[in-house]
């Protein structure tokens, strides 16, 4: 196992993440203990000190079934770390009792490790109104009796979200979890939300390094060009592979479902294999090959907006549309078009088209609206 220094730990560069469980008969809530077990057993023997939960996590079990299979090591031979659960509305008048709640489920008098919960769009305002909800204070206040080792956040929010928790927060803040891998180094702004962290010299932490799966296997051109270059490295391996290129980052989290993937990580972080220039430019063009297809290609130029009787961000409209539809669906869009007043939303258009009648890419926006709007 490969060591990042974190303010003078030694963190396993693979952190264990528990949302993808093994479970029973497919039920999401049903996670299956002897399984979970075996699999932190080997995690621990193979060199993996960082477990990383959440409140909502598996219908609210994860953190109990992390908590039975970590009680079985010294509580000095791992770090855990869980998550203030401020995606939900019901959640941010609570945060002393789910704290406390929290505790007790992973059988720990501290957590090492204590995150706000994905920083987005639709919960950015109750994060920072401290005198309503008090997240903030109670946290940092857990920390300063010693119950929080390091506080930091995780966020999917776009750009002016992370800036806004930064300026509040910013210096009170460890480190911050991002979706960051190949495909969103572009895709969600990923270059530019590590480059804003490192200027406030904040360690990057990674989730869904693998971006759920899709970069386990590419199209067999693809794949091609990758064995080219290192016959002897698995495909999913070169999203790890390009994330230890990145000094800034210092933790990589994987949901892993079974052993046969624990000991596949296990085997990619025996060593620190980064990307030269040759390697990395190849897999972001990759990168850019797989993004072409199903997206539309906005530049971001700004004229339609100007053209729109609606007043509609449609750039920022068709980026969500993007990841909608690359994604196959998942709450990255519909979370941060919730935040959207109704009259802001795709489904606003007129479809006037006198947005198209400005747009240098020729792009066909009111029906993309359209779709994005049957999609939703």
């Amino acid at each position: 196992m490969i060591y990042r220094d974190f303010q003078g730990l030694k963190l396993s560069a693979l952190g264990f993440g528990a949302m993808r469980l093994p479970v029973i008969n497919g039920d999401d809530s049903r996670v299956d203990q002897a399984a979970v077990t075996r699999m932190v057993d080997t995690a621990m023997a193979g060199g993996i000190n960082y477990y990383d939960t959440a409140w909502g996590y598996h219908g609210e079990n994860s953190e109990t079934a992390m908590g039975k299979a970590l009680s079985r090591h010294p509580r000095n031979s791992f770090f855990v770390a869980t998550k203030f659960p401020g995606y939900d509305p019901s959640n941010w008048g609570r945060v002393k009792e789910i704290f406390e709640t929290q505790l007790k489920k992973l059988n720990v008098e501290y957590f090492d490790f204590y995150l706000f919960h994905n920083v987005c769009e639709m919960n950015i305002d109750a994060y920072l109104d401290d005198e309503k909800y008090g997240i903030y204070s109670y946290l940092t206040e857990q920390k300063k009796n010693g119950r929080i080792r390091h506080l930091g956040f995780s966020c999917h929010g776009a750009m002016p979200v992370l800036k806004r928790f930064l300026d509040a927060y910013g210096n009170d803040m460890e480190f911050c979890q991002l979706q960051l891998n190949y495909l969103d180094w572009t895709f969600q702004g990923g270059r530019e939300k590590v480059a804003l962290l490192d200027e406030m010299r904040i360690p990057v932490w990674v989730m869904e390094p693998l971006r759920g799966g899709k970069l386990a296997r590419l199209a067999p051109d693809l794949e091609r060009q990758l064995k080219t270059l290192r016959p002897d490295e698995e495909i999913a391996a070169w999203a790890f592979r390009f994330l230890q290129s990145l000094k800034s980052v210092k933790m990589i989290l994987s949901g892993m479902s079974d052993m046969e993937q624990l000991e596949k990580n296990l085997r990619t972080f025996s060593d620190d294999r980064p990307l030269n220039g040759t390697e990395m430019e190849t897999l972001l063009g990759i990168a850019d090959k797989m993004l072409s297809s199903g997206t539309v290609p906005c530049t971001a130029c700004h004229y339609c907006v100007s053209h729109c009787p609606q007043g509609l961000d449609i750039p920022h409209l068709i980026a969500l549309y993007n990841e909608h539809a690359y994604t196959g669906g998942g709450f990255i869009a519909p979370m941060a078009l919730s935040a959207l007043p109704e009259d802001k939303r795709p489904q606003a258009c007129l479809q006037c088209r006198s947005c198209e009648q400005v747009c240098p890419q020729q792009i066909r926006i009111s029906e993309v609206l359209a779709d994005f709007s049957e999609k939703l």
